[in-house]
């Protein structure tokens, strides 16, 4: 039976590789929306976890309440086998942009399948957020739009607020999740407009919308087809639309589709010789946002008249110089992301081989061994990857099932992270650490108006980072 599980995430950051879920909460309905059940839980703060001020005082966990709940890794299990229920479409208020990508290395890190909840067993996923912009756009009618300081706020507990969709403080776990789905329920009173945006987010379905869009020019042996993208990432000074020519899949990532904005006057400023300086080609993922529709008139309406001249000027140019535009094409769908050296093993999701059949089984066997044999099983993975993340995964929730050897390497993972030593996940970014959070907490106590409860919510987490040292093996 296909189900929806509407769920949010509260963390100690943004961090996908490092930072850690707190609050887990989901309702489970059948496609009609009734519920069928509900799953509300707290988890325990790693020890190598270093919560974020900014964070903090926003879901107002602290660090006396994160003392408490269930362990990560025992956690991670159970929301890995609720995701991962048969038929289960996952979904959420921008769940594609941070909650997915989050339980993803959350997975990985705790040697769970990171991907299944995508596409196995009938499982998919869909987004609330970019939906309600499309519904913005071309159906506004649905709900009421709170104004933020003259403009359309877009953030959940806005529009909670303005349409009355839930009652409790926002991001709390569960309010969100019970916002997402009244919000949803609404949206999809207009059958038509929610038929279609549900079609984005299956692979075969994208793909069907980009095969009917008109081809806008051709250069040499190539005709392109154009579109207008409706992604949150344009901002609001573009509406959230712009006019693109699809430029293909990228050689590399082949689910990446790669649009060109048409609409920047800069467009014409690119030579042969260097196309990235004026272009600004967006990637979108199949069964992902943004969405796309023609380049008809009536969906052309929410684009100024300045920037759909700019639109004509650009393609009148590229028909005229299509050396440049073969560049652009060339450049943008053989580019790849920089490597990285050193990635830490929490971060190496993304630049890891997919796990043989021998290692999934290794990561079962962990999984089905008793606390008193999981040490031994480590020492039998055929992956020395795997066997740091297992030694990661006992130190931080069982560090007395550790053997002697075991626990001198997760002492020596614990001194680093305390120690402030660099340790990067595969963008290159650090780890979060006590001397950051320090800055932190001097910052938003000069520049913010703190209630009572906030003030000691970072009070905790001064008295925390104080308390740590580093350990002795």
């Amino acid at each position: 039976m296909k189900t929806y599980l509407f769920y949010d995430l509260e963390t100690t950051g943004l961090n996908k590789a490092f930072d850690q879920v707190l609050q887990f909460a989901a309702i489970r309905t059948d496609l009609q929306f009734n519920e069928i059940e509900r799953h509300e839980f707290c988890i325990r703060l790693n020890p190598d976890v270093i919560p974020s001020p900014f964070a903090t005082i926003t879901h107002h966990i602290g660090i006396d309440q994160v003392k408490n709940g269930l362990t990560e890794y025992d956690a991670m299990k159970k929301i890995h086998a609720i995701i991962n229920q048969a038929g289960t479409i996952s979904l959420g208020y921008n769940t594609l942009a941070f909650d997915d990508e989050f339980l993803r290395f959350s997975f990985y890190r705790n040697l769970l399948a990171p991907y299944t909840h995508q596409y196995a067993n009938g499982c998919g996923r869909m987004d609330i957020y970019p939906l309600t912009i499309m519904y913005h756009l071309y159906k506004p009618d649905v709900i009421s739009w709170p104004k933020i300081d003259n403009k359309i706020s877009f953030k959940l507990e806005n529009i909670s607020n303005e349409n009355q969709l839930a009652k409790g403080r926002a991001h709390d776990a569960m309010v969100d999740v019970e916002a997402t789905l009244a919000l949803t329920k609404k949206l999809a009173t207009d059958t038509r407009m929610w038929t279609y945006v549900k079609s984005f987010f299956t692979k075969n379905g994208h793909q069907e919308h980009v095969a009917k869009l008109a081809f806008s020019l051709q250069t040499k042996n190539t005709r392109f087809r154009e579109s207008l993208i409706i992604n949150g990432k344009l901002g609001y000074r573009a509406n959230f639309v712009a006019p693109a020519l699809f430029l293909g899949n990228h050689e590399t990532y082949k689910n990446q589709l790669l649009w060109l904005r048409l609409d920047l006057p800069e467009l014409r400023k690119a030579t042969v010789e260097d196309v990235t300086e004026n272009t600004w080609v967006m990637n979108n993922k199949l069964a992902e946002p943004g969405f796309i529709l023609p380049t008809n008139e009536r969906f052309m309406k929410n684009i100024s008249s300045e920037r759909q001249e700019t639109y004509e000027e650009n393609k009148r140019w590229l028909q005229d110089n299509p050396d440049v535009l073969d560049a652009i094409v060339k450049h943008y769908t053989a580019y790849t992301y920089p490597e990285h050296q050193n990635i830490d093993v929490d971060a190496a999701l993304y630049t890891s081989p997919f796990p043989n059949q021998e290692e999934m089984q290794d990561a079962s066997d962990f999984h089905n061994a008793t606390l008193t044999d999981k040490a031994k099983r480590i020492n039998n993975m055929r992956s020395a990857n795997m066997q740091s993340r297992a030694i990661r995964i006992l130190g931080r929730n069982f560090p007395e099932a550790l053997s002697e050897v075991q626990r001198e390497e997760f002492y020596g993972h614990m001194n680093a992270v305390k120690t402030n030593e660099n340790i990067i996940d595969f963008k290159g970014l650090p780890r979060f650490n006590a001397e950051l959070a320090r800055t932190d907490i001097a910052t938003i106590k000069q520049e913010r108006d703190l209630s009572d409860e906030q003030v000691e919510l970072l009070s905790e987490l001064e008295a925390y980072l104080d308390s740590r040292m580093p350990v002795k093996a």
